[in-house]
């Protein structure tokens, strides 16, 4: 359990720098889109339609909800956006589109609570994992925050 409570307050925090660093217009590092499967090469520069139909895409090729704002792609494999999606349903479609895509929900750091949710897969053919963290604002949005990395 307490291993959960770390995972949950280091999942907000990194929620919260993500949010903190593209209001202030990013650092440097997120002007150029970055591949996520971990290539050198930068990806498509603007959010377009996937081949699913549902999905959109983040300049990172990331899946978006469909009504996405403030898309920033922050770099090194990293998107940040808002939506009005109840957090529920952000769930949901994040769930249904890894499944499909055939990646593995690794269930043990699976975290949602009240407002807050951190969801983990595997199959990324770079070898790291999709982590999608989301925190519901109060007012009838939500953020998500999507990163490659190891863990």
């Amino acid at each position: 359990m307490k291993r959960k409570q770390i995972f949950l307050a280091l999942a907000v925090l990194m929620l919260a720098s993500l949010a903190c660093n593209a209001l202030s217009g990013g650092g440097g590092g997120g002007d150029t889109p970055v591949d996520p499967s971990g290539g050198d090469s930068p990806a498509t520069a603007a959010p377009q339609n996937n081949s699913g139909g549902n999905a959109d895409t983040s300049a990172s090729g990331f899946p978006i909800t469909p009504d996405a704002y403030n898309v920033v792609d922050v770099g090194d494999g990293n998107v940040l956006y808002y939506t009005k999606t109840p957090q529920a349903d952000v769930l949901k479609f994040y769930r249904d589109e890894y499944v499909s895509r055939g990646y593995t929900e690794r269930a043990l750091l699976t975290t949602v609570s009240d407002g807050v949710f951190s969801i983990v897969f595997d199959g990324d053919p770079s070898g790291k994992a999709i982590v999608i963290q989301s925190v519901d604002l109060g007012d009838g949005s939500c953020t998500v925050a999507i990163s490659l990395t190891d863990v």
